[in-house]
């Protein structure tokens, strides 16, 4: 099915102006994300790999995150 014909064959359900803009501002967020992937990547690239030293050990990353998940979530009684 062409993109043409999806447009065509059925009308699009426009969205509340406030969901547009948080779907507008996932994009924003999920581009960034990927622009600092594609930046990090081409690092790699250009210079090869950090050295083990330079590098913080994934234990160290995995507690942060989940310490920073267990702030956003409410405690439950």
């Amino acid at each position: 099915m062409s993109a043409q014909s999806a447009t065509t064959d059925t009308a699009r359900q426009q969205m509340e102006p406030a969901a547009a803009d948080a779907v507008r501002a996932y994009a924003a967020r999920t581009r960034e994300k990927a622009d600092q992937l594609a930046v990090a990547l081409e690092d790699i690239a250009t210079n090869g790999l950090p050295s083990v030293e330079d590098c913080t050990p994934w234990e160290e990353l995995r507690e942060t995150h989940l310490a920073r998940l267990a702030r956003q979530r409410p405690a439950v009684a």
